[in-house]
């Protein structure tokens, strides 16, 4: 599970500093991976582009409550995996993600949320928009200019989430600390 753009990969987790807020994001399947992956390497600027392709569905939940949080995952886990689809672009004002719609995911997201309310952070609190960021941090032109290109040749994509996956977060690298896939 490649994450960084190095040759080593995602942080070695001995290299996990205490106190690294977690985050949690929604497991694309290998094929949609590899294409969402695919545009972003092509379109997110090379000088900031780290990470690969990923759906986050919280970015900050404090490091206090990983066990708690990993029990709440094996539960949900339990489902089959959740269904999804690529269902067009997303604008983001200096960048363009691929929009996804997957209720099911917004209804684990929400059952996520109420476990850990009142340690959210206002980001993690608002409505969740899911999406897979390919472009970010260049200008409106240019990220109007990607929507116009790809746009035309853009079908919806029907998939089903893999897993849910947490990470610490943490001088903007991602340490890797378990992915629970769907076994339903």
């Amino acid at each position: 599970m490649t994450f960084l753009r190095s040759e080593t990969g995602l942080l070695d987790p001995a290299q996990r500093k205490a106190g690294a807020p977690l985050l949690l994001t929604a497991e694309l399947p290998p094929d949609v991976l590899a294409w969402a992956d695919g545009l972003r390497r092509a379109h997110y600027p090379p000088d900031r582009n780290r990470l690969r392709a990923h759906v986050t569905l919280f970015h900050a939940l404090p490091p206090s409550v990983e066990e708690e949080l990993l029990g709440v995952l094996a539960d949900l886990a339990r489902a089959p995996p959740p269904e999804a689809r690529i269902d067009g672009l997303m604008k983001l004002g200096t960048g363009t993600a691929l929009a996804v719609d997957s209720p099911a995911m917004i209804a684990i997201h929400a059952a996520i949320a109420e476990r850990m309310h009142g340690l959210l952070t206002r980001q993690d609190a608002q409505p969740l928009r899911l999406h897979v960021t390919i472009q970010n941090k260049v200008t409106a032109q240019a990220a109007r200019a990607l929507q116009t290109a790809l746009a035309p040749d853009l079908r919806p994509r029907p998939f089903r989430f893999r897993g849910l996956g947490l990470y610490a977060w943490q001088d903007g690298l991602w340490c890797p600390i378990r992915m629970v896939p769907f076994r339903g």
